[in-house]
């Protein structure tokens, strides 16, 4: 035995390495304070928790930048809409940003009023 403390492999330069190759296909985002404050803020005051808010907000701002216009005109499209159509147009939204294997849904109110199920009879 050895009365030097023990090292983890992982704090050394393997720490660095594996940090560069992790991050190596993705793609650092940086956006101004106040436009993610003001998204975030948007989302929030609709009743979007804190993390269905940020994850959003990352997938719009993103959007905006590859786009290239101003997130607040994004923001401003979004104003009169419902809350119903505010979550059909994000989920569209995040569908478009994910792998095509995986897709958000929504569900829609049937049409039939009463609970029994309707049919054409032949006799």
């Amino acid at each position: 035995m050895s009365s030097l403390p023990s090292t983890n492999a992982a704090e050394g330069s393997d720490k660095k390495v594996t940090q560069f190759f992790d991050k190596y296909y993705t793609k650092s985002l940086s956006f101004p304070t106040n436009d993610v404050n003001a998204v975030l803020g948007y989302f929030g005051k609709r009743g979007f928790s804190d993390e269905a808010a940020k994850a959003v907000s990352t997938v719009l701002l993103s959007q905006a930048k590859l786009d290239n216009i101003p997130v607040f005109q994004l923001l401003d499209t979004l104003k009169g809409l419902k809350e119903t159509q505010l979550s059909n147009v994000v989920a569209e939204v995040l569908n478009y940003n994910r792998n095509k294997t995986s897709s958000i849904g929504y569900s829609t109110s049937n049409a039939v009023s009463d609970k029994t199920e309707r049919r054409n009879i032949l006799v």
